[in-house]
């Protein structure tokens, strides 16, 4: 039996409307039948240039840089193996309005292709759809899916909820892999806190 947790950073500061600067980093602590492990993850620092936008709309493109760190740097692999990584991500996303009874909903979708450094190169595809109700909830859906040349395949779905507090928010769901190959079947909770600057 495998096991896995996570305490994560992610952080936007927005430099100006267009160019928006990002850091992700996180701490893993983890074992299974073959190795026990503790340290920090994979760090990335990047930068999103919002290519269009409108009313409804959205485009931007997103490149990245990361350095691998004592943690699993992808989840297929083995605690500790790669090195460097570069990502190049575009996303686009959609303002639906109000829908379903809900305040307003959206929906997003990425595409991004991440060069990597003692592993494999992936192709990864996320989703996303998102609806505000009650006056300061949100709910969330989201799929994880991607692919490493040659190797594992992966597929996971999340759903949460997000409750605003002010200038905090506190979001909690579960994620669960539902199609891979080459890669473990994970689940478990998602506990994230928001902080809005």
């Amino acid at each position: 039996m495998r096991r896995d947790a996570r305490l994560g950073l992610f952080a936007e500061y927005g430099v100006t409307d267009r160019l928006t600067l990002q850091l992700k980093a996180d701490w893993q602590k983890g074992e299974d039948a073959f190795v026990e492990y503790e340290g920090r993850g994979p760090i990335e620092i990047g930068a999103t240039w919002q290519l269009f936008r409108d009313d409804r709309n959205a485009v931007s493109l997103y490149g990245g840089y990361g350095r691998a760190g004592e943690g699993r740097n992808a989840d297929y692999a083995p605690p500790g193996v790669g090195e460097h990584d570069w990502e190049a991500r575009l996303s686009a996303g959609r303002s639906l309005g109000p829908r379903w009874g809900m305040d307003r909903s959206f929906v997003e979708i990425q595409a991004a292709r991440r060069l990597r450094d003692g592993l494999p190169d992936e192709t990864r595809v996320d989703a996303t759809a998102g609806a505000r109700f009650g006056g300061g909830w949100m709910a969330l859906g989201q799929a994880f899916g991607g692919a490493a040349d040659g190797g594992a395949r992966w597929l996971s779905l999340e759903a949460s909820v997000v409750r605003d507090l002010g200038s905090w928010s506190l979001q909690a769901g579960w994620r669960q892999t539902v199609a891979g190959r080459e890669t473990p079947a994970a689940h478990g909770p998602v506990i994230a806190i928001w902080r809005r600057f």
